[in-house]
């Protein structure tokens, strides 16, 4: 396993259990704070660009898996390049309380990576676990890819949410079933976590697998982010990345959702951010330390199971 920090915002890398693996070189820090604000919420080409050459050296070479923590889940749309790198069909496994369905803007965002992703041709499918959020209500006034669910490009399971009013004809699936103008998900907080895995995995048409994870899947408790948070317990969380790299290739991992301020150069970030993030708050330094305390848990299973 090669365990990389991109260093946006300042404060992952300088957050145990990462930065006491930086200084003993168990980990590699790239430096890029001085693209954030052209990265954050929305990509620009240019920043895009020069992210890619800090990190070709070494990416994708070898046998060693790269594990990948970079921040706020603002940074979530850089999953798309990431994955840009693996030269073999893969499924996204996508685990974040917002499914980052967005067709409209079809820009390189925080909340349509998963579009981007889709149309690489390496990706057969993402696969999005755990959403509670707000983004199922009335998800096509929300320009919400629900072409791409329901011809089984995505699949979405929330943990817990209620029917989603639609007025396209969507079919069923193995994530939801139509009644009327009503999507009725599969809540998995009603369901058993080990039968659902074991369906998940069954259902993956890849050999191998991409682990997305935003910790905003979690609940407050767990983690502490820039984004409204959802259910999803942690123990589940872990289980599902060792059952998925025990049954699967682990093609790469990234990781995302701590908490950093919105730094903002231009007035049109700052717009999209005030709207879309719930209301701005500091976080005491116990809030952020539960980050902190899942990174090292989530590094403790990654290290385990890429053994």
């Amino acid at each position: 396993m090669r365990l990389r920090v991109i260093d946006l915002d300042l404060g992952v890398a300088a957050q145990e259990p990462l930065r006491r693996r930086i200084d003993a070189g168990a980990a590699t820090r790239i430096d890029a704070a001085d693209l954030a604000c052209r990265l954050r919420i929305v990509a620009s080409r240019g920043a895009l660009q020069s992210l890619a050459s800090r990190l070709q050296p070494g990416a994708g070479g070898g046998r060693e898996i790269t594990v990948t923590f970079y921040g706020s889940g603002d940074f979530h749309h850089l999953t798309a390049s990431l994955v840009a790198t693996v030269d073999e069909d893969v499924t996204i496994i996508h685990f974040d309380n917002h499914p980052d369905w967005v067709r409209f803007p079809a820009t390189v965002n925080c909340g349509a990576w998963v579009n981007r992703a889709l149309e690489l041709p390496q990706v057969r499918k993402v696969v999005t676990i755990g959403p509670c959020s707000d983004d199922l209500v009335r998800p096509e006034l929300q320009f919400a890819n629900l072409g791409a669910v329901r011809d089984g490009r995505i699949a979405l399971f929330p943990w817990r949410h209620a029917p989603s009013r639609v007025w396209g004809r969507y079919g069923s699936t193995a994530s939801y079933r139509q009644e009327g103008r009503h999507l009725h998900w599969r809540n998995l907080a009603d369901e058993d976590w080990d039968d659902f895995l074991g369906e998940l995995i069954a259902a993956i048409p890849t050999r191998a697998v991409w682990l997305t994870i935003d910790k905003d899947v979690l609940g407050p408790q767990d983690a502490c982010t820039n984004w409204d948070q959802g259910e999803l317990p942690l123990g589940h969380l872990l289980s599902a990345v060792e059952r998925l790299a025990q049954e699967r290739s682990i093609a790469g991992i990234d990781v995302c959702g701590d908490w950093s301020e919105p730094l903002f150069a231009d007035p049109f970030r700052a717009a999209l951010a005030w709207f879309d993030h719930p209301k701005a708050v500091t976080p005491a330094p116990a809030a952020l330390a539960r980050n902190g305390a899942v990174n090292a848990a989530l590094i403790d299973c990654f290290e385990r199971v890429l053994a």
